[in-house]
């Protein structure tokens, strides 16, 4: 299987915040914007994998800044890092100044997508080969992010986490 790199995968939306979609001090509900970021990153994920591509988990979410009313808000989600059948996705958040365009970051998650086939069995995705110094940075970050949730899930034993013991050794 020949190795991608995550700009294969970039998943780009851009939206508007809808009365509908906030609560009571204005601001997006969090379970909107986590509907958003799971989207796009079904759709990084499905494009890296070309298989179907279902959640896993929600492995890390930061609501670092409100998201207003009325504004514009672009979700960018890659593929970070592909093990065997799973991929880790990261995903930005972004919210544009409506005056001066700036774009500025808002939020972030990391999900675990699965591809699967047509009757749900998981299939072999390639390998990510990062480009960028952020890329090699969530690359390397993916596999002690993997082994930790691993491990607080008492799938491995703490001697099997090598990356995590990397970091305190």
């Amino acid at each position: 299987m020949t190795p991608k790199t995550p700009s294969e995968s970039l998943t780009v939306l851009t939206d508007l915040v809808l009365p509908s979609e906030i609560n009571h001090i204005n601001n997006l509900f969090g379970g909107e914007l986590l509907s958003r970021m799971d989207r796009a990153a079904s759709i990084s994920a499905q494009r890296h994998s070309r298989n179907i591509a279902v959640t896993a988990s929600v492995n890390h979410v930061a609501f670092t800044k409100p998201i207003l009313l009325g504004s514009v808000v672009t979700i960018e989600a890659k593929v970070s890092r592909a093990f065997n059948s799973s991929m880790e996705v990261y995903i930005d958040v972004w919210v544009e100044d409506r005056l001066s365009g700036e774009k500025t970051k808002a939020n972030e998650a990391i999900y675990t997508f699965v591809a699967v086939n047509e009757l749900g069995k998981p299939v072999l995705v390639p390998a990510i080969v990062p480009e960028t110094p952020l890329e090699q940075e969530r690359f390397e970050g993916a596999l002690r992010r993997k082994q930790l949730s691993l491990l607080l899930a008492g799938k491995i034993k703490a001697s099997e986490a090598t990356e995590l013991k990397a970091l305190f050794v």
